[in-house]
């Protein structure tokens, strides 16, 4: 049976995955996949796809979370993994650092300055991690003795580590680095960085630069310990680790902070012997040490590893210019199941969908629903042809990145159904960008704008007006308040799960943290529909944004969701009106909202109130060039 389970997934680890994946049930039930995923190092989308072998032979229940059945009980009795014992420190959960509490100022600070900060790309296998992981690393620089004191040279920093350090160091009264130096191929990053280093005492230097060639010659063997998190595969890691080495000083004993995923034995494998091949040692190594929000696939975990330089340590790592990301080396298919409507599609190379993200994005092809279960991949010898309904389509990509305070990226705005959508169905939208707004480096250059504007919605008259309330009625609209945010969050989480399944953040509570210290900031553009007095049961945010370039103000629609009602259309209707109202008060003369192309029931309530696409972004591929 473990043969059979591990062949019909391609199970790299063979039997001994299918075991831990029985054993972690045996001591966990009832479990999520994503619990199951950290304990047992594999990834989260190869748990489900053996979770649903398990299933077919009646080993695990249909119920979520999981539990193994009584057939299940059996067989791991039979196997002799019935033992539960656990001896994982319960005070640490098995990272072997504690968060003091003197830094609990630290965590909430960072979180913060997350908020605020630039969206991760997963496209290059970014991943933020949380603030309690930043204050953690901090930490195990310290425990190290690699802080405080000395210079730090940090190779890649979407996480924020150099803001953490900065943040430590300002909450306990001094600077714990003589240096930090952040080197990053972002603009967005490195200006974050810049902007909020600037009054918290650090000494942090900013580099703009590639990491496929090698670090500029005034970086070279200038630091006393570095630290990267890299893309999650070899070359990844052969080439972050190498520029790290370039940057260290040189002689053995100095430290390398190095952050990866988990992986498969061959490929982790693979990683080590890159490490080796630097000559670097490991003098430790700590599993489920970084959590992050996202890495989905990974469970939102990853491990921490200290690596230390010996007389044999030096990089021979040139200029390069092959495949780096886990995209870049995705070679296969992999089948994802409806769970809505029991629909399977595939997803990878060649497949309509290249990733599940986009999947989720654009909805099942037959429900419009989700989310979606992973299933077997795909062996390389079948035939990639498609059904009928994943014939590959345009499909619209995002050309700017969210405002700087944007709501987070991993919730996109939703709307309440069109008449002949299920008042269960999703209907994300993401805003386009204005015209005249920068794209990021390598975006298409936006169309030029029209020499004249029709606008395409009128203010509805007193009559009109007062028609919609009554439709609506009991509901009415009003500005947002404090009391409000439990009943926001739960609309945000519940945006969330729909969106993006197990691998969302669906805690409404920490989603009633976030907005209200947007709140905070600024109620404008905040506006809920419920009773009088009552609970909302419905929320809208549209936020004044100014164009950088041109000056100009626009409104951008982030957040829209509407309870299940008998009128629920007439409800998010006037929200709608609500919201363009209020734009109108403001001189807002352009409202934007981005909408995936093939998400046909928001672009039909765009149509309703008169927006008109006005961009368009194109891709082609081309084949890739072996590096010489």
């Amino acid at each position: 049976m473990l043969t059979e389970v591990a062949d019909a997934v391609r199970l790299q680890e063979g039997p001994p995955g299918v075991r831990s994946v029985l054993r972690a049930l045996r001591r966990l039930a009832p479990a999520s996949t994503k619990d199951l995923s950290r304990a047992t190092g594999l990834p989260v989308p190869i748990v489900a796809a053996v979770g649903n072998e398990l299933r077919r032979r009646d080993l695990v229940t249909k119920e979520r979370p999981s539990r193994l059945t009584p057939a299940g009980l059996d067989v791991v009795a039979r196997l002799g993994m019935d033992l539960t014992l656990d001896a994982t420190c319960t005070t640490c959960d098995g990272r072997e650092l504690v968060i003091p509490s003197v830094l609990d100022e630290a965590v909430e600070r960072l979180r913060a300055v997350m908020e605020t900060g630039p969206a991760a790309d997963m496209a290059i296998d970014q991943s933020h991690c949380t603030a309690e992981t930043k204050v953690r690393r901090v930490l195990a620089l310290l425990t190290a003795g690699a802080l405080p004191g000395g210079s730090l040279l940090l190779i890649g920093d979407d996480d924020l580590v150099s803001l953490a350090v900065a943040v430590v160091g300002d909450v306990l009264g001094a600077p714990i680095v003589e240096r930090v130096t952040v080197v990053d191929i972002s603009p967005e990053i490195l200006a974050h960085i810049r902007k909020v280093s600037a009054g918290l005492g650090t000494r942090v230097e900013t580099v703009e630069h590639d990491l496929r060639r090698p670090l500029p010659a005034e970086l070279h063997d200038g630091f006393d310990v570095a630290m990267t998190d890299p893309p999650y595969t070899p070359e990844g890691a052969r080439l972050f680790l190498s520029r790290a080495v370039e940057g260290l000083r040189p002689g053995p004993a100095h430290s390398v902070f190095f952050s990866f995923g988990g992986k498969s034995p061959d490929e982790m494998l693979e990683v080590q012997r890159e490490i080796q091949a630097l000559g670097l040692v490991t003098n430790g190594y700590i599993r489920n040490f970084n959590e992050y929000e996202g890495s989905g696939i990974l469970g939102g975990v990853g491990f921490f590893q200290h690596l230390l330089t010996t007389t044999s340590t030096a990089s021979r790592q040139g200029e390069y210019g092959g495949p780096l990301y886990t995209g870049d080396k995705r070679t296969r298919q992999r089948e994802y199941e409806c769970v809505a409507c029991g629909t399977r599609v595939r997803v990878g190379p060649g497949a309509r969908w290249t990733s599940v993200a986009a999947l989720r994005d654009e909805g099942c092809p037959k429900c419009g629903q989700g989310p979606f279960r992973p299933g077997r991949l795909v062996p390389a010898e079948e035939t990639p042809a498609e059904a009928p309904d994943q014939t590959p389509v345009p499909v619209q990509a995002p050309d700017t990145a969210p405002a700087p305070d944007a709501a987070p990226a991993s919730v996109p705005a939703r709307t309440a159904a069109p008449a002949s959508v299920s008042a269960r169905t999703p209907v994300p939208a993401q805003a386009p960008v204005p015209t005249g707004v920068s794209a990021p480096a390598g975006a298409p250059a936006p169309a030029g704008r029209p020499q004249a504007v029709r606008s395409g919605w009128d203010a509805p008259s007193a009559d009109d007006r007062a028609e919609l309330e009554r439709r609506a009625a009991p509901f009415v609209i009003r500005p947002a308040e404090e009391r409000d945010l439990p009943a926001i969050g739960e609309f945000e989480a519940e945006i969330a799960r729909v969106s993006f399944g197990e691998d969302a953040i669906d805690d409404p509570a920490r989603w009633a943290s976030r907005l209200g210290r947007a709140m905070e900031k600024s109620k404008e553009g905040m506006l809920v529909a419920g009773r009088p007095g009552g609970e909302p049961v419905g929320w809208l945010w549209v936020s004044v944004n100014q164009n950088a370039m041109t000056g100009d103000r626009y409104a951008n629609f982030r957040s829209l969701a509407v309870a299940p009602l008998d009128n629920r259309g007439d409800v998010a209707e006037l929200l709608l009106t609500a919201g363009l109202e209020f734009c109108l008060e403001q001189g807002i003369t352009e409202v934007v909202g981005r909408v995936h192309v093939g998400n046909v029931p928001m672009r039909t309530v765009y149509r309703k109130f008169g927006f008109d696409p006005a961009t368009l972004t194109m891709k082609l591929r081309l084949p890739r060039q072996d590096a010489r």
